[in-house]
């Protein structure tokens, strides 16, 4: 049976297994050369100089383009240099649209380093079509899409923004880091660029650092493949492995992640210490029927405000088998509180205008069991209430 008529579970699971042809190892080995023969003067097998093309890296890369039913694929040295390298399509006087609630990352380096090479942008709620054009100018070459956002976990209806933005002439980039090509794919929903950190559930066990590009239509994949090899902002042979090994398993965990995080985002629902939960599975959450309409199942993560900031600090100090740590995506549950550390470089009033304030925390529910990770968050949660309420009353 051909890879693309088969279910994307057996596809994960079989990443590498066949692209063997010498010994038929079912995992693909590890290619650490950087330097290959040419069979004679004019000739190649293929690989020349590992920065271009390196076989390990190839089939990764073939791998994450099928799966985001796109044309090729392209793994980076991390997810900042898998969005640099799609930013360098961009130059002097160019603008870009961009989702409000944006990584801080991602702010970070339009407008400290794209900026510097004369690239503006604007930043929009990606949904409110009036407001995207309104924010569109002349210059304007591409819409840069988080869906859902991180860390509010606002969805944007690909189907309807993508075509605004074809209808225009526009690049649409989705970055779909938290839904992966499991729960989403926004090229199928018109999307010309996908980017990921793949450090996160791609990778799945907080031990890679990677990125991925998949692109849709011949120009565009040239370009980029012209950009990743200039730039050189590439993958090595052993973390591509590493990846590939971690996306074996990318249905099971995200199975997983998903019943967790729904399950404790419920019980926090009610819980006399947290005021409002931003995911998009619970059924008042905004985004709800377009997260339903567009994507098969909801990521691992999402973010709460307790009721007092007062309560942050213990919170963060009480947690036991969750780990107060950057990052998202991996086995292990991460929290993290987004106004000091992911979100740090964002000016203060983007901040608060979008709801990125003081007492928000951000979750990364991992596949522990769900009670385990209740309890522990629970007993947080009562040990911050009990210190803050109690040192209120003395």
């Amino acid at each position: 049976m051909e890879k693309k008529h088969l279910r994307i579970e057996s596809r994960l699971a079989q990443i590498g297994s066949v692209e063997e042809p010498v010994t038929g190892a079912v995992t693909f080995p590890i290619y650490q050369a950087t330097a290959f023969r040419h069979p004679r003067l004019s000739q190649s097998t293929g690989f020349d100089y590992s920065r271009t093309k390196n076989p390990t890296r190839a089939v990764l890369e073939e791998a994450a383009a099928g799966l985001e039913a796109g044309d090729a694929g392209f793994a980076c040295s991390s997810g900042m240099a898998a969005i640099q390298t799609v930013f360098a399509l961009f130059g002097q006087g160019d603008h870009l649209i961009v989702s409000l609630d944006l990584y801080g990352g991602t702010y970070r380096l339009i407008e400290r380093v794209l900026s510097r090479f004369g690239v503006s942008a604007t930043y929009v709620d990606t949904n409110d079509l009036d407001a995207l054009e309104q924010s569109r100018k002349p210059n304007t070459k591409a819409i840069v899409i988080e869906t859902p956002t991180n860390p509010l976990m606002m969805v944007t209806d690909l189907e309807a923004v993508c075509g605004w933005a074809r209808h225009h002439g526009l690049i649409s980039i989705v970055d779909n880091t938290l839904l992966t090509p499991f729960f989403q794919r926004p090229i199928e929903l018109g999307a010309d660029i996908v980017v990921h950190s793949a450090t996160k559930y791609l990778g799945g066990h907080n031990d890679v650092l990677a990125g991925l590009i998949v692109t849709k239509g011949k120009e565009l994949s040239e370009k980029i493949a012209f950009l990743h090899n200039s730039i050189g902002s590439v993958l090595s042979p052993s973390d591509s492995y590493q990846l590939m090994r971690g996306m074996k398993t990318l249905a099971l965990r995200m199975e997983r992640h998903e019943y967790n995080a729904t399950t404790i985002a419920l019980f926090l629902k009610e819980h006399s210490a947290v005021d409002e939960v931003f995911y998009p599975a619970l059924p008042e959450h905004p985004g709800y029927e377009i997260q339903q309409k567009q994507s098969s199942g909801n990521t691992g993560i999402f973010s709460f405000k307790v009721k007092d900031a007062r309560y942050v600090e213990p919170v963060l100090r009480h947690i036991k088998l969750i780990a107060f740590a950057e990052s998202l995506g991996g086995v292990e549950s991460l929290m993290t509180y987004p106004a000091v550390q992911t979100h740090a470089d964002i000016p203060l009033e983007i901040r608060e205008a979008v709801g990125v304030d003081d007492r928000l925390l951000r979750f990364s529910v991992g596949i522990e069991h769900v009670d385990d990770l209740i309890a522990d968050l629970d007993a947080a949660l009562k040990a911050a209430v009990a210190e803050v309420e109690g040192g209120a009353g003395r």
